[in-house]
């Protein structure tokens, strides 16, 4: 393996250098992440729910109680 001059370095193509990865590849590698977060949002979307009733029976069982009971505190008899 011969060593590098400055000759051969003037020669390179720029993909060889490591410069060129560091300043293309960090915005790069943060498009492609973006893009996966938002197919994952996208695809992992939950359901809109306009109806606060229906909101409340959608719900698991074991928060009924405290549902009933914020409802009923917030209301004036």
């Amino acid at each position: 393996m011969k060593p590098i001059d400055a000759a051969d370095k003037a020669h390179r193509p720029a993909w060889r250098e490591p410069m060129v990865w560091l300043v293309v590849g960090g915005p790069a590698v943060v498009v492609v992440a973006a893009l996966t977060t938002g197919f994952i949002a996208w695809r992992g979307a939950d359901e809109v729910v306009t109806d606060p009733v229906v909101a409340q029976t959608k719900g698991p069982a074991a928060l009924q109680p405290a549902l009933t009971a914020r409802n009923h505190a917030a209301t004036p008899r």
